[in-house]
Formats: C-alpha cells, sequence, structure tokens
C-alpha cells in the first residue's frame, strides 16, 4: 500500500549543519483511513522540545499545512473556504468546508495533496525554528557564549553554539589567533541579524564586553557588583587597560581583580592567549586617573587644559619610554581610557615650552608675567596651545580687552609658526645625521681591513660636516626662541 513521508527539521544530520532538514519519517496509510496518530505526536513533541518551538505554534502549522493540501485537491484560491483542528490527545484532523464537515477523510486528498501539505510544513517548521533561534539570541546578546570552531569562509570563523550557527568577522577576531576544526571557542554574543532564510549571529572576542564578562565570570565581586567597570580601553591582542573601583572601603578592587598571586587575571589572560592587561584603580580626579592610568611610568606633574581636553604630563628622561609604550601604546590606551588628550613632555621640554609663552606674552604690549601665570593655571602651558584655543577663549577666560586679547592671541599664532619651523628643521637635521652614521657603519662592517682606516677617516670627515650645519641650526634656533633652547615635543 502507498505510503506519504513528512520531512522534519531534526538535530542528528550527519551530513549538515543544525537547521537543516533531517528525515524524521511517520507514515499515513492511504485507501484505508488509517493514522499513525500517536508517532505522529511523539515526533511532534520530539521537534518541539529539540527546537525549543512552543508545541501549539507547530499544531497550527499542521492545521495550516493541512488546509493547504485541501486547497490544492479541490484546486481552489479561496483562503477562507476551508478550516481544520486537531484534536491534540487524539491526533486526528477535523476538516470543514464553508463551515460543514468534510466528508472526505484527509487520507482520500492523494499523493500531489500530500507533497503539498509536506512542503507546507517543513517550510513553517524552518520559519518556526528561525524565529525560535533569533528570540533566544537576541535575549542573549551581551552574553558569553562557548561554541565549536567549523571552519573558515572569507576570513569569518564559523561556530556552532548550540543548535545554530554564528560567525566571527576578522574585525571581530583577536589578531593573530586561528582556531581548527573543533576547537573550543569562547566568544560574545555581538549582535543577531534576521537575514530573511537565515539567521546572522555576530559573535566577537575583539570587542571590550568580552572582557568585562570575563571578569564578572572570574571575579565573582564583578558580577555581584560590589566591583564596578568604570573605564576601559582595549587593543585586542595587544593590551588592555581597566579601571574600577569598590563600592565597600573593606573590598580592594584591584587587588581582587587580580586575585590571590594572580590566579584571577591570569585566567583571562590565558583565555586571551597572552594579551596583557592592566588593572588601573578608579578616581574622580582627573589628574590622579591619568597618573595612575599611565602606571608602570612614574610622573612627575600634570597640566590639564579643560578647553583643548589635553592633559600634557611631565616625566623624567628615564621613565619617558616607558610613559609612551610600545609604538605609543601607553599613552595611547590612557588617553582612551581617561578621555583626555595626553601630552609626554620631559622636564626640560615642559621647562622650554612655559618659557617661549611667558616671554612671548611679555613681548606683546600689555602683556604680563600675571596674564602668562594665569594661561599655565588654565593648562595652556605652550604658544602651540593658546593659538590652538583661538582669541575669544582667551579673552573671556582672562578678562582682557578685545584688543589685548587679540595682540596676545597674534604674537603666540606667529611665535608657533616660528617655532613649528624650528622643530621641522632639527628632526630633518637627525633624521639626515643618522642615515650618514648608519652608512658610515655599513661601510665599516663591509669594509677589508686596510679600508677600516681610511673609512674611518671618512666617517670623522662626515661627522664634522654633519656639525657644521647642526651648529647652525642651533645658532637659528635659539635667536627664534630667544635665547630659552628648543621647545618640548609633543608624543
Amino acid at each position: 500500500m502507498p505510503r506519504v513521508a513528512f520531512g522534519f527539521l531534526g538535530p542528528g544530520s550527519p551530513n549538515n549543519a543544525p537547521g537543516r532538514v533531517n528525515d524524521i519519517k511517520t507514515s499515513r496509510q492511504l485507501g484505508d483511513g488509517s493514522v499513525n496518530t500517536q508517532e505522529m505526536m511523539r515526533i511532534l513533541d520530539s521537534i518541539a522540545r529539540d527546537r525549543n518551538i512552543d508545541r501549539s505554534v507547530l499544531v497550527h502549522d499542521l492545521e495550516q499545512a493541512m488546509i493547504s493540501a485541501a486547497r490544492k485537491y479541490f484546486n481552489t484560491l479561496d483562503t477562507e473556504e476551508f478550516a481544520c483542528s486537531l484534536d491534540q490527545a487524539s491526533g486526528k484532523f477535523q476538516m470543514t468546508r464553508h463551515g460543514e464537515p468534510l466528508e472526505m477523510p484527509p487520507e482520500a486528498f492523494g499523493r500531489i495533496a500530500a507533497q503539498t501539505f509536506k512542503q507546507v510544513m517543513i517550510q513553517k517548521f524552518r520559519d518556526d525554528e528561525r524565529s525560535s533561534i533569533f528570540d533566544e539570541f537576541s535575549r542573549r546578546v551581551g552574553e558569553i557564549v562557548t561554541g565549536t570552531a567549523q571552519r573558515y569562509e572569507g576570513g569569518a570563523l564559523v561556530i556552532t553554539i548550540d543548535r545554530a550557527e554564528g560567525f566571527m568577522p576578522r574585525s571581530e577576531q583577536i589578531p593573530g589567533e586561528q582556531f581548527q576544526a573543533g576547537d573550543r571557542v569562547r566568544c560574545l554574543v555581538l549582535d543577531v541579524r534576521d537575514a530573511g532564510s537565515q539567521i546572522k549571529i555576530v559573535l566577537s572576542r575583539a570587542h571590550q564586553d568580552f572582557i568585562k564578562k570575563l571578569f564578572e565570570v572570574e571575579v565573582p565581586e564583578v558580577a555581584e557588583k560590589i566591583i564596578e567597570i568604570k573605564a576601559m580601553a582595549r587593543e585586542p591582542g595587544y593590551r588592555t587597560k581597566i579601571a574600577v573601583s569598590s563600592i565597600d572601603s573593606k573590598v580592594d578592587a584591584v587587588g581582587a581583580c587580580v586575585g590571590v598571586r594572580g590566579s584571577r587575571i591570569k585566567n583571562i589572560v590565558d583565555e586571551l592567549n597572552g594579551e596583557k592587561i592592566d588593572i588601573v584603580r578608579w578616581n574622580e580626579s582627573s589628574q590622579i586617573l591619568i597618573q595612575n592610568s599611565l602606571k608602570p611610568a612614574e610622573v612627575q606633574e600634570i597640566s590639564l587644559c579643560f578647553e583643548l581636553g589635553r592633559a600634557t604630563v611631565v616625566v623624567r628622561d628615564d621613565q619617558l619610554s616607558l610613559a609612551i609604550g610600545k609604538r605609543g601604546q601607553n599613552v595611547r590606551l590612557a588617553a582612551r581610557l581617561t578621555g583626555w588628550d595626553v601630552d609626554i613632555l620631559t622636564p626640560d621640554e615642559f621647562r622650554k615650552g612655559l618659557e617661549i609663552m611667558y616671554a612671548t606674552i611679555q613681548s606683546v604690549e600689555g602683556g604680563t608675567e600675571q596674564i602668562a601665570d594665569r594661561l599655565a593655571a588654565l593648562g595652556m602651558v605652550s604658544v602651540f596651545d593658546i593659538d590652538e584655543v583661538g582669541t575669544d577663549v582667551v579673552q573671556s577666560e582672562l578678562e582682557l580687552e578685545p584688543e589685548l586679547a587679540a595682540r596676545l592671541f597674534e604674537a603666540c599664532s606667529v611665535k608657533a609658526k616660528e617655532v613649528a619651523e624650528v622643530q621641522q628643521r632639527e628632526k630633518e637635521e637627525k633624521e639626515r645625521k643618522a642615515r650618514e652614521e648608519a652608512e658610515v657603519a655599513d661601510a665599516l662592517l663591509s669594509g677589508g681591513s686596510e679600508d677600516i682606516l681610511s673609512s674611518g677617516d671618512a666617517a670623522a670627515s662626515l661627522a664634522s660636516t654633519a656639525a657644521e650645519p647642526a651648529a647652525d641650526a642651533e645658532a637659528r634656533a635659539a635667536d627664534i626662541l630667544g635665547g630659552g633652547g628648543s621647545p618640548g615635543s609633543t608624543h
């Protein structure tokens, strides 16, 4: 006797990903009116459980599929002509046509109608599963999930999570990380998008919220809101700075995050494959916070200019490279963490910048040392700062006459251009001298023993030649700077 098989959405297909069709089959005997209702309801319960779909939704889908089969059999376009209800206790369909019971049993609709029933049912089950996945992962946005790496597609990593597939774009991956098929991947659910035919789950390991969630997992005080993460700055794969504070005076925020002998922070660093994490103690004072964020460098002085949002930080010469960090990473992260534009200067650079500003202001008619002091107190510690803030700010902050403010601004603007030109020439001179020294070193390394002496003579000659323009540049700089030396460079 002929049989009609119905394909459902199942979790166990060996050759396809979750969400694809797997043939969990039930049969309907045609001709004698018998229906295997117990198996049909059992499979319905299994799908509802495995795919996290409400059972009543699946029942409604079966009823709609049966209506589609009836319309196919009777070749009608009227959507209101047929109605169907499924008795969930017995598993039997009750069909009506124009409100009257349909005498013909569904089993007599034939093969084509049965195929229509199957196709409609599968499509509706797929839609239900897609909606279920979308609803589930929409609620999990911002949570950490653990999945299994599958493959790379165009640089994006495809990861299986529960019964769904997510993808991690290259921009959300930690630079240098590579996963093999089957590897465990811990990541953050960043976004969920309904792309029509499929649900796109965007995952991330580079987002800074990923580290926040890792701290919540590893540090109970963070999860319990005793310790609050106030700010964070991250360069994925390299370094992260995180500012923390505690609402309980008995709990040390930094110590709790680090853990006994660094046990807690070590777990997070291991998860991030060695990414450095600096835990900074939060402070409402911007000066103290900036000082904390630049650690391990020691800060001598900090001057804040609120008009420019700039913090000028003075460090000793031996702390300069430590404060700036490799490729400027430390100062860059500190600036992002604190929200200030951070300039690092040595004491000599800071002093020279102030001397130039004081000399320029006092050279203007009506300019006094008191005006320069007030500007320095506002964080404007160089002619570049005054040139950047403009005339209106100088006039309003110092309550000066418009004519005097304009003269001060004009003088500082002209001096800033002169100083910038001197700095550029000095930079070019240093670069040229470095290239010449490198060329001499290469000649010494590549030349024979007899050539070393002559190369040395050439090096001495080049050095003396290079010294002459350097001396000239210094003399010109002294003239422009009024004996104050060259201004400090901004890093």
